[in-house]
């Protein structure tokens, strides 16, 4: 199965090179040209594995120059017992009115991201000898608080790769701030910058495209790759969770094999929700996908006003920082599909989004689009009376996004009248956002952002995770704060590492 740019479809790699490289050369994301099926005989064997066996298999759909071995051991090794506090990749956990919320957040950094950023420096490593590649991976990421954690711990001390992380230094939760800012290993680099997350991804794209630096970077024995869900290789592991939660629901008894289930998704960056689109295309019986956004509700108005994206509009640093973003980068995949991977038209649209900072789909893109999305979006009073009343009424302890996309799934309940079985991603731990978590309880605040764990702890009687408590004491080992015009210039601290 090859892979083509959403802005070119003449440009077409290897899934290996996809990955390796992470970003078309034209700025385009890479696609495969056809979803792969699952067979109903498929399906029925993927309820009988656990989470490693059914990742493989998922994975293994998309990725026919790996072997079925070869998956199947960076399944085993990326989502290990020790790492993941059990089998239970991804538990769902069953709430009431038809509630299911998948736990995506019990990896080594507490955040969704773990679920992707653990496999993809065994991808990232196969793929560069599959491609003959002898040159160091340096990857770049731009993260909103969780993605540069995780692929911190994903890559630290990988052979054959560097990592560069770039965060707004404003942006993030203090416990983010402080899990990327103390990151152990050698071949590691956190800066901060002044400005936001679009800010840093949109450098990040830039350095990609620049080709004096690719030349730089090449004299040195360096390549380019990506960390961040522009890279397949980051949003494929993700289908695989929607695909496990169908199966667990099944095996549950919540709903019969064929029925259809709706998923609700917090999200900014539109990656999160677009691996369920794709588990949909695989086979999965979706009734409706929920995106759930906050007070930067960009894609709420995009999907519920006509097919308008507009990032005009002023950015609001919130509660919930990993959704703190108004250009949804993965959206354009959604468009590459639903158009009939009418790369032109694709291409069209990002031009306008770079030079007017907004585009509209034609009509008939948008009625289509509009048969699978809802939208909703919840700020910060709302979010901290759901986390409240998940606590009081249901003992469930949300975190700032899971709670977004609770409140944001009522809403559509109510307006709808819909009950059909809903996945909820609850993509953090309520402990990686302390602050936001007490005050909603009504709990009393301390001054020190580790202790908070202690007081989120003693107020509901949750363990604190292990990876979080263990940052208590450890002093940053990275400072530096750059404006966002100096990242280019940054590039020079990475060919040094």
């Amino acid at each position: 199965m090859n892979y083509v740019s959403t802005r070119d479809k003449q440009l077409s790699v290897t899934a290996a090179k996809a990955i390796a490289t992470g970003i078309a050369p034209d700025g385009g994301l890479f696609c495969p040209t056809e979803i792969p099926q699952l067979s109903k005989a498929e399906l029925e064997k993927l309820m009988t594995l656990d989470y490693k066996g059914r990742a493989a298999l998922v994975l293994g759909k998309f990725l026919t120059e790996f072997t079925a071995e070869e998956l199947q051991d960076f399944c085993n090794k990326a989502y290990a017992d020790e790492k993941f506090g059990g089998s239970n990749t991804a538990p769902v956990v069953s709430l009431a009115d038809g509630k299911q919320i998948l736990e995506l957040w019990h990896g080594p950094t507490c955040a969704f991201k773990d679920m992707a950023l653990q496999m993809l420096p065994y991808l990232l490593t196969a793929s560069l000898k599959k491609t003959g590649e002898t040159r160091t991976a340096c990857i770049l990421v731009a993260t909103s608080g969780d993605t540069g954690k995780a692929a911190l711990d994903g890559f630290a001390d990988v052979e054959g790769t560097k990592i560069m992380v770039y965060y707004p230094v404003d942006g993030v939760s203090p416990m983010q701030k402080l899990q990327m800012t103390t990151q152990k290993g050698e071949n590691v680099e956190v800066i901060a910058i002044h400005g936001n997350f679009d800010d840093a991804q949109s450098a990040v794209k830039k350095i990609f495209t620049d080709k004096q630096t690719a030349e730089k970077m090449d004299k040195n024995g360096m390549m380019f790759s990506s960390a961040n869900s522009i890279n397949w290789g980051r949003l494929a592991p993700q289908i695989a969770y929607y695909v496990s939660a169908y199966c667990d629901m099944v095996n549950n008894g919540t709903i019969k094999n064929g029925d259809k289930i709706n998923i609700c998704v917090p999200t900014g960056n539109f990656g999160n929700i677009l691996a369920g689109y794709f588990a949909k295309q695989m086979g999965i019986p979706v009734n409706k996908f929920i995106c759930a956004s906050n007070k930067n509700n960009v894609l709420t108005d995009f999907l519920k006003d006509g097919g308008t994206y507009d990032r005009n509009r002023p950015f609001y640093t919130t509660d919930s920082p990993s959704m703190d973003i108004l250009i949804s980068s993965n959206l354009e995949r959604l468009l590459f599909y639903v158009s009939g991977q009418n790369d032109k038209l694709v291409s069209e649209l990002m031009n306008n989004l770079s030079k007017d900072g907004k585009y509209t789909v034609p009509a008939e893109l948008y009625e289509k689009i509009a048969q699978d999305f809802d939208a909703g979006y919840c700020d910060d009073e709302q979010t901290a009376k759901t986390i409240n009343k998940l606590w009081n009424d249901e003992k469930y302890l949300a975190d700032t996004h899971t709670a977004v996309a609770v409140k944001v799934y009522e809403d559509y309940c109510e307006r709808t009248g819909d009950k059909t079985p809903t996945v909820i991603a609850s993509t953090a731990s309520p402990f990686k956002f302390c602050r936001a978590v007490i005050e909603a309880l009504g709990g009393t605040l301390e001054k020190d952002d580790v202790t908070q764990l202690d007081v989120l702890s003693g107020l509901t009687g949750e363990s604190k995770p292990k990876p979080l408590a263990e940052l208590a004491g450890k002093q940053p080992r990275f400072n530096k704060v750059v404006d966002k015009t100096e990242i280019l210039d940054t590039i020079d601290l990475l060919i040094k590492l």
